[in-house]
């Protein structure tokens, strides 16, 4: 009976504990810095810089389970806009943003 009584105590206070944690800090958080997302490969197809959006063909992103496919993302920062040249072959890294994907980081990809 006693030990019945310790495993139920157990296992409401593991139960606690992954509640908490998973409300402290989810994974795909917003608040999860771009430094730490994992960079995506992308064409880049179409840039407007005065709408400040520019069409990407991407492979897979993962922060925001998100697959392949070509698409539109906003550029908010215009020193990442200047980077961007239709036809030319980058990594970036992209957030969902107050509803709308939004590019925050790239680098350009060597020509082999």
């Amino acid at each position: 009976m006693k030990s019945l009584f310790l495993l139920t105590a157990a296992m409401v206070s593991f139960a606690a504990f992954s509640a908490t944690a998973q409300t402290v800090a989810p994974a795909n958080s917003a608040t999860t810095s771009s430094a730490t997302k994992e960079m995506t490969s992308a064409e880049v197809r179409k840039v407007d810089k005065e709408a400040k959006k520019v069409t990407l063909k991407h492979g897979q992103i993962k922060n925001l389970d998100m697959p392949p496919m070509t698409m539109v993302f906003q550029v908010r920062d215009d020193k990442l806009l200047e980077k961007l040249v239709a036809g030319e072959n980058i990594r970036f890294t992209a957030e969902q943003q107050q509803g709308a994907f939004v590019v925050t980081a790239v680098e350009k990809v060597e020509a082999k």
